[in-house]
């Protein structure tokens, strides 16, 4: 009998970014610590490998406006995570903590610190930040030049790592010396080892840069992909990336972004989804998605009404501050999405909007849905998925309810959890662990 690949699941916490609806009467508060109890302790009974906090360093700007999908209100990331700990038994607690901004010391006790509060479920998602915007809220600007981001992102994960290698066998007190283009980094590290060894890696990243960055570091990437044979190439070429690093296949997990809509018949759920995408692209929203990829003020055009005839402002793209989503050339974008209008029968902005910013989405009832995610997984477009639900607290609570024992009846999600680190969850080896002679082949 073939054994069927495991699909492994972390959840985001839904409430700063544009799939959260808070216009649903369901919807909660993203500061209220029951919330993230809530929605913690649902994905633990889900069995679900971690639970995944977003970070946001700056509200980000529309026009001088604050953009109004940014919420006021993110609590931080460290202070959440030690307190679900106490609140969780099993579940991983992954937090965005920005290379750019933060220093290797403190990010290498912050985290042992979380992976011994928690007994070994830790986890660092890293990201980097190119914008002087962000930047403003610290000391020194922050601003790097958009090829130097990961080579700072390399050094401050390195630094970091060699502390807490030293604190598996460092005897002598006198910890590591490093000295870098970024960084001077001499001195001991104040902690035993923790239960990981490593705090678990994640790396959110699509481009050349972001793929090679994690087949050298993670243990995970968040990614994205529209399809399945989109998924698959994206699999395929990290995965091909991990022996020039020394490591195997195994070693990096695929867990692209994903939503969901459950529905008691598949036609209900897309009902549903339609629904959810409007109230997610409101028509004001909308706009602002048109202004970002334009560069240009567009308020006077109708939402309901055809894209812009006037080619973008190439030389005013971000005329949001805080995030570029386009990074692409506009005028190429542009026409990507006139086409797109056109071949399907003349959408409108709005229209377009939705259809172009959605993340890749599985809707159905729940059986249709396990199927859905099992084929990705089965099929090598990824290793399993990051929920991202678009209410807080509650939006994982019909899928714990019935997809995980749909996908558990298929055999390709777990009974229970293999062991108590999140290391054992992702079923990644630690790191001081060699490579099989199977894993190296």
């Amino acid at each position: 009998m073939t054994v069927k690949k495991q699909i492994h699941l972390g959840a985001h916490f839904p409430g700063v970014n544009n799939t959260t609806v808070w216009s649903d009467p369901r919807s909660g508060s993203q500061t209220d610590f029951a919330s993230f109890v809530h929605f913690a302790q649902n994905a633990e009974r889900g069995l679900m490998d971690f639970v995944f906090l977003a970070e946001g360093l700056r509200l980000r700007e529309h026009r001088g406006r604050i953009h109004d999908l940014d919420v006021v209100g993110r609590p931080d990331t460290f202070t959440v995570l030690a307190a679900l700990a106490a609140v969780t038994s099993r579940i991983g607690l992954a937090g965005t903590i920005n290379t750019t901004y933060n220093e290797p010391y403190e990010l290498a006790s912050q985290f042992a610190s979380l992976d011994h509060l928690s007994a070994g479920r830790a986890a660092w998602n890293m990201v980097t930040t190119s914008d002087a915007f962000t930047g403003e809220n610290f000391r020194r600007g922050g601003f790097l030049p958009r090829e130097q981001r990961y080579e700072r992102a390399a050094e401050v994960v390195a630094v970091t790592r060699a502390l807490w290698d030293s604190a598996q066998g460092d005897s002598s007190g006198t910890g590591i010396e490093h000295h870098g283009p970024h960084f001077d980094v001499r001195g001991g590290f104040p902690l035993s080892p923790s239960p990981q060894g490593h705090p678990v890696l994640i790396q959110a990243g699509d481009s050349a840069q972001g793929r090679d960055f994690a087949a050298a570091t993670a243990d995970a990437i968040f990614t994205l992909h529209g399809t399945l044979e989109a998924g698959r190439a994206f699999y395929a070429d990290v995965k091909a990336r991990l022996p020039q690093h020394g490591r195997s296949a195994a070693d990096l997990k695929v867990l692209p972004g994903v939503t969901f809509v459950l529905g008691d018949t598949d036609g209900d759920a897309h009902e549903e989804a339609a629904r959810i995408r409007r109230q997610q692209v409101s028509p004001q929203t909308a706009i602002a998605f048109l202004e970002q990829v334009w560069g240009r003020e567009l308020s006077e055009y109708d939402p309901d009404g055809p894209l812009p005839d006037v080619e973008p402002d190439v030389d005013n793209v971000s005329i949001t501050r805080g995030r570029v989503r386009h990074a692409r050339d506009p005028r190429a974008v542009a026409q990507e999405w006139r086409d797109y209008a056109a071949a399907h029968g003349g959408l409108s902005i709005r229209e377009v909007v939705i259809e172009k910013t959605g993340r890749q989405s599985f809707i159905g009832t729940p059986r249709t849905v396990a199927a859905q995610m099992d084929e990705f997984v089965q099929r090598d477009a990824c290793d399993g998925f990051i929920l991202v639900p678009h209410l807080t607290p509650g939006g994982l609570d019909r899928f714990v309810a019935e997809v995980v024992p749909e996908l558990q009846d298929r055999g390709s999600y777990r009974t229970e959890y293999p062991g108590p680190t999140l290391r054992d969850h992702l079923g990644l080896r630690h790191p001081h662990a060699p490579l099989t002679r199977k894993e190296s082949a």
